[in-house]
């Protein structure tokens, strides 16, 4: 989004346990991320294309299955993390934190608390401060991302497209929400920022923060349609900091091209030319992504990405 220096997080320990990372280490590492496109895989092979094509970090999940969607097998990610040197990402349940306990004891860099997944408890989330590991909770609007923020999410992804069509409409919807509630806030008199924090429902200190920054507070990553390098330099322009990219990306038919057009569009988003170059070629290379119906309903249970 803006300053890529940017780690000031507010100034609260209440509720965090020293025996745990310090919230601003967590937002410290989730900034690692900056300017990269984080690849979801489903194994060891993709895990490999990512990693070669240039990919920040991977997220794995189990393939698409029938019935209740959990995190990934351990051992699946164990597997992973023996093949690739990059950071690992792995998926639990809202509010379920002993998948999170989980997920951190097998050695995950970050731990996604995934609405893409089924929903374990609907009314409260994990209480992120709890963990050593950073956290990356989704949002469709400043008041959701700030109230993550505010449980411990040291990143977040602005979220679109729940099916994996490949439709970004949903996404820069999202996207320009969050922007433009941020440029709202920023132009606030002081006095006003009680009542707008009161009307997202975001705690005050983190509402008058972001409005001190003129940003989020954390990093945030666009989530779900994108699937080719404009996509991925569209969110860049429109000022996330980074995107997420769904497992359909390895069924077209050159995945490692298609991976790599999008980490080069994502590093080099401000320049036409470099997004002309990493564009060609890649219509028969994508030709897998044209999905059809039984495809998309295959991913309807499904989430952001």
């Amino acid at each position: 989004m803006a300053d890529d220096g940017a780690v000031t997080v507010y100034n609260s320990n209440a509720i965090t346990d020293p025996k745990k990372s310090p919230f601003s280490i967590k937002v410290g590492m989730a900034q690692a991320l900056h300017g990269g496109a984080i690849i979801e895989v489903t194994n060891s092979d993709q895990a490999k294309i990512a990693e070669s094509a240039g990919a920040c970090c991977i997220i794995v999940s189990e393939p698409v299955p029938g019935g209740v969607s959990r995190m990934p097998d351990p051992s699946l990610i164990k597997e992973i993390s023996r093949s690739v040197s990059i950071p690992i990402m792995g998926k639990a349940r809202i509010g379920h934190f002993v998948e999170a306990q989980i997920l951190e004891s097998v050695g995950v860099d970050y731990v996604d608390e995934s609405d893409t997944l089924a929903v374990a408890d609907e009314d409260n989330f994990i209480n992120k401060h709890n963990f050593g590991v950073p956290f990356v909770c989704g949002c469709r609007d400043l008041g959701e991302a700030l109230r993550r923020v505010r449980e411990g999410a040291a990143m977040v992804r602005t979220q679109g497209d729940f099916n994996g069509s490949g439709n970004i409409v949903e996404t820069i919807r999202s996207v320009r929400k969050v922007m433009a509630e941020v440029r709202i806030l920023t132009n606030l008199d002081e006095d006003e920022v009680f009542a707008f924090s009161k009307r997202i429902e975001a705690p005050y200190d983190i509402v008058a923060q972001t409005k001190q920054m003129g940003r989020l507070p954390v990093v945030n990553f666009a989530s779900g349609g994108v699937v080719t390098p404009a996509d991925a330099a569209l969110m860049m322009q429109l000022g996330c900091d980074g995107v997420f990219v769904g497992p359909e990306i390895f069924d077209c038919l050159d995945p490692y091209e298609c991976v790599r057009a999008i980490v080069q569009a994502v590093r080099n988003y401000s320049n036409p030319r470099v997004l002309a170059e990493v564009s060609c070629g890649l219509d028969e290379a994508m030709s897998g992504l044209n999905l059809g119906e039984n495809r998309v309903e295959q991913f309807g249970n499904r989430g952001t990405y």
